[in-house]
Formats: C-alpha cells, structure tokens, sequence
C-alpha cells in the first residue's frame, strides 16, 4: 500500500480501539496473579492495559511492594496467555471497525495496526476484522521495545513507506498516546477502552472520540475528506 503525497496515514492499536478486548485482557490478568498467589484490584490491572507484557507484569507487581524477579514475570505472562487464550472466542470487533477501515481503504488512505500484544493474541483479533493480507501488522515480536515507547509506531510508519511526522495514532490509552508523543505524530484517542477523555488529552490527545464508530462520523476533523457519489 502507497501512502497518498497528500493527506495523513492512520496507525491504529488493536486491543480497545478497534476490538473489544481490554476487560479480556484485565480478566486474564487478574486470573493470572491469583493463580500465583497475588490480589490485586481489578481497578489497577485496567490501569496498566496498553503497556507490553513485560513492563506491565513488573508494574502490576510493584503494586504488592514486592522484588520482581525474572522468572516471576516470566510465570506471569505464560500464565494470562493461557488464561487469554480460554476466552479468545468472546473477542469482537468495536462498533464502527470494520467500516472505519474499510473506508480509510476505499479512500486510498495508508492505514496500519501497532500492537503491544505478541502475534498469538494478535491474531484472532485481526482475523475478526478481517484486516486484508496487505495490511501491515506490527507485533511486539517484531520490535525492541513496545509502549510506551514509540517502536512499534515507528516499524509502523516504516512498512507503510509514511514519515511518522504525517502519521495519526489512534489509541485507546494513555500508553498509546504518550508512544504518539514520543514519535512526534498526532494522537488521536476512543474511549472505547475505558480510560477518560480528560486523561486522554492529558497524554496527547488532538481529539477524542467514543470508539471507531465515531471517528468514522467525524474523519473530517482529521483531514480525510469522505468521497460520497451523489445520486441522480
């Protein structure tokens, strides 16, 4: 896919920006740390949802005041891919979705997925949006480091042959938008992820909208004219 010489190119998240997975993910997590013995707050594993895996299992266990070994994290993540993996068929896209990238395409406009999640939770998400082969995909297996630091936005950018600097991030986390910032690109936020729209800007955020659904309503105020054919 050639990025147009005008006009902007969309990096997307996947988990709570355009599928409905964030409280899958807290769920697995919650269930993951008690299988190890440690409570904690559904409230503050929501938190940490948009941040790899690693960084997000030594800050969940920071929460208990306890050293983080290697081997702890290691249980950790191997134990919520297990648990992830038992609802992995309750994953649905979020309202407007598909039709928001189908428009971006039709429109001839670059658009990509960066994810902090591995290829196997990746996957059946990307199936459900029937995203085409040609559609960039980045994981955390293919960079160094994922949000919050900016890597996966930059391979992103990258692949599709965009400067990152004509590149819109839309994320549904303050771990998104601050990966954005750190980028230089524009950060657009949903709040189809549970994190609130003052939040949201604090972190970057341009503009905020509900979830894909309305942005697709509203990609004029991100500088993609729509190309409606009138009728006769």
């Amino acid at each position: 896919m050639k990025a147009a010489s005008s006009g902007p190119a969309f990096l997307f998240d996947l988990d709570g920006t355009l599928v409905d997975t964030v409280y899958q993910h807290v769920l697995a997590w919650r269930e993951a740390l008690e299988s190890c013995g440690i409570e904690l707050s559904v409230w503050r594993i929501h938190r940490r949802v948009g941040m790899s895996g690693g960084l997000l299992t030594n800050a969940l266990l920071r929460e208990t005041g306890k050293p983080v070994t290697p081997e702890q994290s290691a249980e950790l993540q191997r134990r919520h891919a297990e648990a992830y993996a038992r609802q992995a068929g309750k994953v649905r896209p979020l309202p407007g979705a598909r039709e928001l990238l189908n428009v971006l395409t039709k429109e001839g406009v670059p658009w990509a997925i960066a994810t902090s999640g591995r290829l196997d939770f990746a996957q059946r998400a990307i199936d459900v949006l029937q995203v085409g082969p040609k559609i960039p995909i980045i994981t955390r297996d293919q960079v160094e480091r994922a949000k919050p630091d900016p890597d996966l936005f930059f391979a992103a950018a990258e692949r599709l042959g965009v400067d990152i600097h004509n590149c819109w991030v839309v994320g549904d986390s303050v771990w998104d938008l601050l990966a954005a910032q750190r980028a230089r690109a524009l950060g657009i936020g949903v709040l189809s992820g549970g994190y609130g729209q003052d939040e949201l800007e604090r972190a970057g955020a341009y503009r905020v909208y509900q979830d894909p659904n309305d942005l697709l309503q509203h990609l004029d105020e991100v500088g993609v004219r729509v190309h409606v054919k009138s009728g006769k």
